[in-house]
């Protein structure tokens, strides 16, 4: 295939792609109030736990802090739920796009890849949107009596997005574990010799990354971080032992 045809199917890939965006943006516009109860009941849900303490004159609010955002803010969450139904078809094309210059073996491992990984972000994803009502309640409990917490709905969007991009791809670093010990760059025994720095390093990336950094939402990531290296461990532990077992019997042949 010549250049001017590989930029040719580029083109007509990004075409197919953003005209699945722009209908799923248009589907996210009319199902625009499901999706605006889905990203506020985390919210709504601290602010209803908050009101049953006796000490809590005035609940936080969410609001808008101009005239026009809440058009802006409505086309924002539409075009991030179009992005988000268009990803078969986008992903689709990006793969068609890639899969031809690469070996057999590199497409076996890219598909075993997809198969893991998704599942992993999803469920990344379901777990930050499990502890966001705690999170946020903790956040809000600082705010001072007789005083009104008014949340602006962009800061608050930004905030949960954050949470759910981070804890998805905090699910997915034992899976690179794992491809980098099938490559043979990190062997199981380095994962053994440095569990406890490792160990460590998650609980620190954990206060780090999440936004709300409390310590409820910081375990609810760091432990299953650790888990999932456990298991990361138990896998590079086997293959290295096929990896040995098989070069013992070529040279033994």
């Amino acid at each position: 295939m010549t250049l001017r045809e590989h930029i040719v199917e580029l083109r007509n890939r990004l075409l197919i792609s953003v005209l699945a965006i722009v209908v799923g943006t248009v589907v996210g516009w009319i199902f625009y109030n499901h999706a605006f109860e889905f990203l506020t009941k985390p919210f709504l849900t601290s602010v209803a736990a908050m009101a049953k303490d006796a000490g809590q004159t005035k609940t936080p609010q969410l609001t808008f802090p101009g005239v026009g955002n809440a058009l802006t803010f409505r086309i924002k969450i539409s075009a991030l739920f179009g992005l988000i139904l268009a990803a078969p078809v986008w992903l689709y094309q990006l793969w068609a796009f890639v899969a031809p210059g690469l070996h057999r073996n590199e497409r076996k491992w890219a598909y075993i890849f997809s198969a893991i990984a998704t599942p992993l972000f999803a469920t990344g994803i379901a777990v930050s949107y499990w502890t966001l009502p705690k999170g946020i309640e903790i956040l809000l409990g600082f705010t001072p009596l007789d005083i009104q917490n008014l949340v602006e709905l962009p800061d608050y969007l930004d905030f949960v997005l954050r949470t759910m991009l981070v804890f998805g791809v905090a699910f997915l670093i034992p899976l690179v574990v794992v491809l980098l010990n099938m490559v043979g760059v990190v062997p199981a025994s380095a994962l053994a010799k440095f569990r406890p720095y490792i160990i460590l390093v998650i609980f620190v990336f954990a206060a780090v990354a999440t936004p709300s950094g409390d310590p409820f939402t910081m375990c609810l990531l760091a432990i299953p971080m650790c888990l999932l290296f456990f298991v990361a461990e138990i896998i590079s532990r086997i293959n290295d032992k096929r990896r040995a077992r098989r070069s013992d019997e070529l040279l033994a042949d």
